[in-house]
């Protein structure tokens, strides 16, 4: 496993982590900057992140490319219909079959799975519990590292749900990820940045790598980025925020300032203004 983490994570153990697995989840407006995978992951893998987050049908875009440098393999190995405008009222998470012997043949360095929480569906929550705790052993077996995603949701007024930003509910969720045997942990951002430290310590010394969400101006997001890190953060999983941005390859090489130079965010975007 440590192997496979030295693989995800850089020399400074930290990891920016570009998601590009949008497609599973069969909501509107997704797919805005990754309608031809090919040309969206050639995009990425130029900027060099760390890490590519890919669905198992689109993961030979990145392993199949020659050669040995290429960003490490996130696998993701769930699919969930909470996303989108008007979500059905019967929700799920479903593992594919066969999560972590497909992830070692495509020589992933780590798989992802969700750990939900949306209020008025505890069995959404059950399901994801029960998905941890299936691939767990098979993880352990193979040496194969588990990203556990924990993201706890409210309603957003208009049919949907939204990211629930409350201190108390995100960090209980990661404990209960850690407690459940998560290795790495991609986190939300708290509503009040200030109060990060609480979900940190949470963490219990796993790396935890911040989610990025939706889309947000470049001045917010590199501002929030700056923030997650000086508070130690241990990296970003970012997907709308770089592959729907005009210049994906430049905002790239901007995060990875923030995240493996201690860049501002004004260094940030003079980076990103040189393209």
């Amino acid at each position: 496993m440590k192997a496979r983490l030295g693989r995800l994570l850089a020399a400074d153990g930290r990891c920016l982590d570009v998601a590009i697995d949008h497609g599973i989840f069969n909501t509107k407006g997704f797919l805005g900057g990754i309608e031809n995978m090919g040309a969206a992951v050639d995009t990425i893998v130029a900027a060099a992140p760390d890490a590519v987050q890919l669905a198992p049908g689109q993961a030979a875009l990145l392993q199949d490319r020659p050669g040995r440098e290429k960003p490490a393999l996130v696998y993701r190995i769930d699919v969930a219909n909470v996303y989108g405008p008007n979500p059905p009222p019967e929700l799920f998470c479903e593992l594919v079959a066969d999560p972590v012997e497909r992830a070692v043949a495509a020589d992933a360095a780590c798989v992802v799975i969700f750990m939900l929480l949306v209020p008025g569906h505890p069995d959404l929550h059950r399901q994801c519990v029960r998905n941890l705790n299936a691939v767990r052993p098979a993880c352990e077996r193979y040496g194969m590292p588990l990203m556990v995603e924990p993201i706890a949701m409210r309603p957003d007024g208009n049919g949907g749900f939204a990211v629930d930003g409350d201190v108390d509910t995100i960090r209980h969720l990661v404990r209960q990820a850690v407690e459940l045997g998560a290795d790495v942990l991609k986190v939300d951002p708290t509503d009040d940045l200030g109060e990060y430290g609480a979900v940190l310590e949470a963490a219990s010394g796993r790396p935890l790598l911040v989610r990025g969400g939706g889309k947000a101006s470049e001045e917010e997001i590199f501002r929030r980025t700056v923030q997650v890190m000086r508070a130690g953060a241990d990296g970003i999983v970012y997907g709308r925020n770089i592959i729907q941005h005009e210049r994906p390859e430049a905002i790239t090489r901007a995060f990875m300032a923030i995240v493996h130079d201690g860049a501002d965010e004004h260094a940030a975007m003079s980076i990103l203004a040189q393209g």
